[in-house]
């Protein structure tokens, strides 16, 4: 069926292959709704049960530590089982995970559960984006892939928010979680789309992606310690300082706003420019926000919305605009080894500055993480500064088009499992 769509010589096989493709997305968006609940309910549990906040510190670090594998250990499991197979497999992870949770709160368990979580989450990002880079077409690739990132962001949304509606002295929150992970494997479990081949061994060369591009090595490196530590610590902080349920809802279901606001522009303009110059504007953003948030912390809340809203969308927009420039600057037969590089930089520091955020935060406190966002972003704007006024010019490969996607959505990853071939050392 998918044959026939590409080949267009059956003009009714457009619809079936789509509907198949959407099936993907939909589980994802599916799974993004329990997720989003479950990264808010935990750090609002542990702080209505009286738990020190490193405890949460530590479950987001388990996390981390969880993906970073999960990148690893992914292209194996494909191999093994192929795509379909590995995706219900790594559902059935996540639902574990929410079990853990539900049997109450014990921290040693929850850091365990939440690293299977960072397993499995990262594992379906790898299949799901594998697979759809496979069936889709190049004429509609860019549009699909840019509606699987907004619909996963908005599930998140709808997660977060949903956590003012719950008792969460009950089990009710991973009981939604398990239930939406149940949902999502229906979808890809009576999915017609055609399995991809079996991926070959992944390969990381981050020597040569910095060669390629050391902006974007460094933005991979500066937004996974971003991406996490705001994801993970704007809840655990804001239930320090002694916001409601309802608040800590309202704040984590904002953030995503912003990353789906900030990006279209920012996306469009270094569309029409060197992507360094917005680069450096949105990390300069970031700083900003962050600033905001200290000076505004433990204020109005309305006015924490809008300031978490513009610093998360503004650390996501690094995470996209990073992409593209490092695929700007390659050629295409680098493109095999770049993308399984920044994705592992991305992971290592996701999973490096949660740690180091959980050790500071014991000592200095749960704002530690705004002062360290501070740091990240501040030094990535500097070094993106310095190489565009100091470093030697280079001419670019052709600029392609933006797509908008999220810190929370590993890199379009199909091409990390392809075997690596020996290329030529290229130009920032």
């Amino acid at each position: 069926m998918l044959e026939k769509s590409r080949t267009k010589t059956d003009p009714g096989a457009q619809s079936a292959p789509l509907i198949a493709i959407a099936s993907v997305i939909v589980s994802m968006a599916l799974i993004a709704i329990g997720n989003g609940l479950m990264f808010a309910f935990i750090p609002v549990r542990l702080g209505a049960d009286g738990f020190d906040p490193t405890w949460a510190g530590l479950i987001v670090t388990g996390l981390s530590a969880g993906g970073l594998a999960g990148c690893i250990l992914t292209g194996p499991l494909v191999r093994r089982v192929g795509h379909a197979r590995a995706f219900m497999v790594l559902s059935a992870l996540i639902a574990l995970s929410n079990v853990a949770i539900g049997a109450g709160p014990m921290p040693l368990l929850w850091i365990a559960a939440r690293a299977l979580y960072g397993f499995a989450i990262c594992g379906l990002f790898i299949v799901a984006q594998s697979w759809l880079n496979d069936a889709l077409p190049n004429a509609i690739r860019g549009r699909v892939m840019a509606v699987f990132y907004v619909s996963y962001i908005a599930g998140l949304g709808v997660g977060y928010a949903t956590l003012a509606a719950i008792d969460i002295q009950t089990a009710a929150a991973p009981l939604i979680g398990i239930a939406f992970t149940a949902l999502s494997i229906l979808p890809v479990g009576m999915t017609r789309l055609a399995q991809p081949p079996a991926p070959q061994a992944a390969s990381v060369a981050l020597g040569q992606a910095w060669r390629i591009s050391p902006v974007g090595v460094v933005g991979m490196l500066a937004v996974g310690g971003l991406s996490m530590i705001i994801s993970g610590f704007a809840p655990i902080h804001a239930t320090a300082k002694g916001y409601s349920q309802a608040d800590v809802a309202l704040l984590l279901s904002a953030m995503p706003v912003g990353t789906l606001i900030l990006q279209i522009p920012l996306g469009w303009l270094s569309d029409r420019t060197d992507r360094r110059y917005v680069l450096a504007g949105a990390a300069a953003l970031a700083v900003a926000a962050s600033l905001f948030a200290i000076a505004f912390d433990g204020g109005a809340l309305m006015a924490l919305v809008v300031i978490y809203l513009i610093w998360d969308g503004a650390s996501e927009s690094i995470y996209s605009l990073s992409s593209a420039h490092a695929a700007d600057r390659a050629r295409k037969e680098e493109l095999l080894a770049l993308s399984s590089s920044l994705l592992f930089a991305w992971s290592l520091s996701g999973f490096i500055v949660p740690g180091m955020v959980t050790a500071l935060s014991a000592v200095f406190g749960t704002d530690t993480f705004i002062y360290v966002g501070i740091v990240i972003a501040s030094a990535f704007c500097l070094f993106v500064l310095w190489r565009v006024f100091a470093a030697r010019p280079m001419p670019a490969a052709a600029t392609g088009s933006f797509a908008p996607m999220s810190a929370q959505t590993p890199l379009p990853v199909e091409l990390a499992f392809a075997p690596e071939e020996p290329t030529q050392p290229a130009k920032d």
